[in-house]
């Protein structure tokens, strides 16, 4: 198929007289306000052109309905529209019934840095089909972990459905710190020194001994580095994000040393002190994800707890993600969440940015933006996304319409039919 011009697309639509015209198996998306994550920020009365899987052009504003020629055409009458919702840090496509242990593929005893979600995750798990209808059209998959201070990896899927929804592995890797139930919070933060440590040392020395090498032979003979030494390498090289789980302000400090000691591609995970320290994290461009629904202490680990943070770390610089961690069911729920942020004092665009933008740019994502060129994730509100009462009227992941329907859906359907059987059966 030939391919469409984009500069020739862009050029038309920018000038009021010109036609905008589309090639083959184009769907353009008229009349619509944009939320669209960059810097064009939002516009009103805006045209957004697909194709083969990607956005072609968007347009500021189109006043000439009738110039737009697509194969396509949805008036979308001031709907909004937004990209698709990113989730991240839960066990989506990894459990079934969270108390049914057969059903959860989450963690092991043995589970170590190595330990990789995309071995086990279920794109046909039901409740994939529910965050969708949530807005979700990517999220990062982590495994709960084991008795290591490394969780495993963390992997990028589509909430397509498919088979191949498996974007990426090893996205980042998982470290979980803080209080234990027996022992001391010394020993994890030790452990995680000491590895970091031992690798840096080991890369140099592999280094002098690569300058030095003559024999061939010796070079033969040289052990193959395991699983863990090759990932450690990649963290330290910058090429693989680590995710650290932690709440106290005296263990975050300790981590903002760390970044600066081994020039780590550092994410806090929870961080309910972060507003304690939320300068220094400003200031080491480490960003923080978070629950928003957040609010009361846990343990005296997370005394700093409140409905605020997420609007104070983002006023003072801070990057933030907002997110369910853990939870995959609860990720549906992640628009609801964002809105109750932005009621408790965060900027508009920066809860949109939270749940799209951020995540796409800390986890290096292709993805999270209404922009020429990015993959057609969007999702086409009824209204306000973050109010109860919209509701998706379209959903394009990869420019592929999406199927709304869930398992709660067919459960509804099903028992609010008038039958002489018992619920359980129909006729």
């Amino acid at each position: 198929m030939k391919k469409f011009n984009q500069s020739l697309v862009v050029g038309a639509m920018l000038a009021s007289l010109t036609p905008i015209i589309a090639s083959a198996a184009t769907t353009a998306i008229t009349n619509v306000k944009v939320y669209t994550s960059t810097e064009q920020g939002v516009l009103d009365s805006a045209t957004v052109v697909i194709e083969d899987g990607h956005i072609i052009a968007v347009n500021a504003k189109q006043s000439n309905d009738s110039a737009v020629i697509a194969d396509n055409i949805i008036d979308a009458k001031g709907s909004v529209l937004t990209p698709g919702f990113i989730g991240s840090m839960n066990y989506l496509g990894l459990v079934e019934i969270g108390q049914e242990k057969i059903t959860r593929d989450v963690n092991a005893k043995d589970a170590d840095i190595s330990f990789d979600p995309s071995l086990a995750f279920n794109p046909k798990s039901s409740a994939i089909a529910f965050a969708r209808k949530g807005g979700i059209s990517r999220n990062i998959v982590v495994p709960g972990g084991g008795e290591s201070i490394f969780s495993g990896q963390a992997i990028e899927v589509e909430l397509t459905g498919h088979w191949d929804s498996v974007v990426a592995t090893e996205k980042a890797v998982l470290v979980q710190l803080g209080a234990v139930h027996e022992g001391s919070r010394i020993i994890g933060m030790q452990q995680l020194i000491n590895k970091l440590e031992a690798r840096q040392t080991a890369l140099a020395a592999d280094k002098q001994a690569d300058a030095k090498k003559a024999d061939a032979k010796k070079a033969d003979a040289t052990k193959p580095p395991s699983k863990e030494e090759l990932l450690l390498n990649a963290v330290l090289a910058g090429d693989i994000t680590m995710v650290v789980d932690v709440d106290r302000a005296s263990d975050i400090l300790q981590l903002i040393n760390l970044k600066a000691r081994f020039n780590l591609d550092l994410v806090l995970l929870k961080a309910a002190d972060a507003i304690v320290v939320a300068e220094q994290l400003a200031a080491a461009n480490i960003p923080v994800v978070m629950d928003a629904m957040r609010n009361l202490p846990e343990s005296f680990d997370s005394l700093h707890n409140s409905l605020d943070n997420a609007g104070k770390l983002s006023k003072a610089g801070v990057k933030v993600i907002l997110a369910t961690p853990g939870d995959a069911h609860g990720i549906y729920g992640l628009r609801y969440a964002a809105g109750n942020a932005v009621a408790n004092g965060m900027d508009y665009n920066q809860a949109m940015a939270s749940i799209t933008a951020n995540v796409a740019d800390i986890f290096h994502l292709d993805a999270g933006r209404i922009a020429t060129g990015k993959p057609a994730d969007m999702v086409l509100w009824s209204g306000d996304p973050f109010e109860y009462n919209s509701a998706i009227q379209t959903m394009w992941i990869n420019g592929e319409v999406q199927n709304m329907q869930s398992r709660q859906d067919e459960l509804r359907d099903r028992y609010i039919q008038k039958s002489t059987m018992p619920q359980a059966y129909t006729q």
